[in-house]
């Protein structure tokens, strides 16, 4: 019998998908986009989710694409790629994206192609000291895809980000962080508890308040000052309006500690 391609588990408000092929490095075949679609649709619609922490089983956090599913011999067609984006990875990256609460990316080892553009979709990324990333889509004729082009720009400028599209060199945790990649590399054995309580931690937050607090940081690169203060104006009114900004403001005038819902 084979092994599932996740591993998919909710507990102390924090759902965790471990990806799970480690013999290909858990890269991304048919069947792990299938349960990849069901589980994100699954910790969206559950209610007690209030933080997701996504992370890999084995040596690598993720290579990508699993070209064996995408091989091409000689004289036979090649396939439709943008139509494998369309159909698998963007609406995979658009649900982490716009998940209703803090997303948190625990890098195990090697993030190469898609498996690192995936990991730096999430809201914080945590790196084994160990870890690379890697744009490998060069090697083979690509481009960097799941939102590459977009997310590197801006996390590391448009000097840094065509370095690493166009020589596919390897990227090390420590050197991630220090271009403000990542939020932080940590040691290897520490990696996976200090992920789990920065998650559960997040989880006892007022999570509707960081969910506009992403919606709010999201936008901002497409406006101008003048909109993105408009936005803050309406955003920190849906946040006024909150059941947790209540109870916070309690909770500071009685010298208690908050108990927030997500509400």
């Amino acid at each position: 019998m084979s092994q599932a391609p996740l591993l998919y588990s909710v507990e102390d408000g924090v759902a965790c998908i471990t990806l799970n092929r480690p013999e290909s490095l858990n890269s991304f075949n048919t069947e792990m986009h299938a349960e990849m679609r069901k589980v994100l649709k699954a910790v969206r619609q559950d209610s007690s989710v209030r933080a997701l922490l996504l992370t890999g089983n084995g040596r690598g956090f993720c290579a990508g694409q699993d070209l064996s599913d995408r091989s091409v011999a000689p004289g036979e067609q090649a396939p439709d790629l943008g139509e494998s984006l369309e159909k698998r990875y963007n609406p995979m990256l658009r649900a982490l994206k716009d998940m209703p609460f803090p997303t948190i990316c625990a890098v195990n080892g090697v993030a190469a192609g898609a498996g690192a553009n995936i990991a730096l979709a999430c809201d914080i990324v945590l790196a084994a000291r160990s870890a690379n990333f890697i744009q490998a889509f060069c090697k083979i004729g690509l481009i960097p895809d799941s939102g590459g082009t977009w997310t590197l720009p801006n996390l590391v400028g448009m000097a840094r980000a065509k370095g690493l599209a166009m020589l596919g060199d390897k990227l090390p945790a420590e050197t991630a962080e220090q271009w403000g990649m990542i939020w932080r590399c940590v040691d290897d054995e520490a990696l996976q508890e200090e992920a789990m309580n920065m998650a559960r931690h997040l989880a006892t937050q007022p999570t509707r308040g960081l969910a506009l607090i992403k919606r709010a940081l999201h936008a901002s690169s497409d406006n101008s000052f003048n909109e993105q203060l408009d936005l803050e104006r309406d955003l920190q009114r849906l946040a006024g309006r909150s059941e947790d900004y209540r109870e916070g403001v309690s909770a500071f005038m009685e010298k208690r500690r908050p108990t927030f819902k997500g509400e």
